[in-house]
């Protein structure tokens, strides 16, 4: 093979990510005819059919798998080796979910920037775990049953995820000790891990169509904080508020979790000692 053009390869790339020709376009800032082309002359440079074109979009054939899979894996190298040239050592990024950063991190910032003066920090919020190696400036927490399997990263557990139910001080309620029963006939505030949903599921208690439904738990939280009902999260997620008594836990969930927090970093950080560092002062912010 000779002569690919490396630039209809990330077009076709983009375009299998959105599976339609149209957003692909404007994501890539062509027209849809131009992305259509280069598509086409791809497909004959590589000898194979990549893409069917159907009219609610497009699907990859088998080929088309293939060589999306191989250019994912590729730019997500080619990104970490960016990532680890163009840093220099006293630039650290730390890759965590969005509602850790609000309600873990920024209230840490301050310790942090005493602990370690000379660290320019940067995080980057993400919905979904990182999908490429990690640089070598570079952390990432975040939930999961198991540690980080990826050969090129070290990881460790940071805290077990322990469910609690929580709401403000002034919110109208029946007294502790409470039942589960009890618990899911108030108002709940839910976020995208629909944990009141699985509960009222489980046990037929409450009514899943009162739930009102938030996309992270951070929002939810700050609505139970505004007296709008009853947040579930995780416990190192509500330490702070009922901290500065901003949250009341009312109840706590019994079953045992397999889910865990865990912190992962480059096994090749040149041997700096900065990011082993940062890693032991995070763990210890949650014993």
């Amino acid at each position: 093979m000779k002569n690919v053009n490396l630039n209809a390869l990330r077009v076709f790339s983009v375009v299998a990510s959105h599976g339609n020709l149209q957003r692909a376009a404007e994501g890539l800032n062509l027209s849809r005819g131009a992305v259509s082309q280069r598509i086409k002359k791809l497909e004959i440079e590589l000898g194979v059919v990549l893409l069917v074109r159907g009219a609610r979009g497009v699907s990859l054939t088998a080929e088309g798998e293939r060589c999306h899979a191989a250019m994912q894996e590729a730019l997500a190298t080619l990104e970490t080796a960016l990532v680890s040239i163009c840093e220099d050592g006293d630039h650290v990024t730390l890759h965590l979910g969005s509602s850790t950063a609000t309600k873990w991190l920024m209230s840490r910032m301050e310790a942090f920037s005493a602990k370690f003066p000379n660290v320019s920090l940067t995080t980057q919020v993400h919905e979904q775990i990182l999908a490429r190696s990690l640089g070598r400036n570079e952390i990432a927490i975040w939930p999961g049953r198991a540690r980080d399997l990826n050969p090129a990263h070290r990881s460790r557990r940071l805290t077990d995820i322990r469910l609690v139910a929580v709401c403000s001080p002034d919110f109208l309620r029946p007294n502790w000790p409470m039942g589960l029963e009890t618990l899911l006939t108030l108002p709940l505030l839910q976020d995208a891990h629909r944990r009141w949903e699985k509960l009222i599921q489980a046990t037929g208690y409450g009514d899943t169509h009162k739930l009102l439904n938030f996309d992270r738990s951070a929002l939810a939280l700050d609505a139970a904080i505004g007296g709008h009902g009853v947040a579930i999260a995780p416990t190192y997620m509500v330490e702070n508020d009922r901290r500065s008594k901003k949250l009341v836990e009312i109840w706590v969930d019994p079953a045992p979790s397999d889910d865990g927090l865990y912190i992962s970093w480059a096994k090749d950080h040149l041997g700096q000692t900065r990011i082993k560092r940062i890693v032991d002062w995070i763990a210890s912010e949650f014993e």
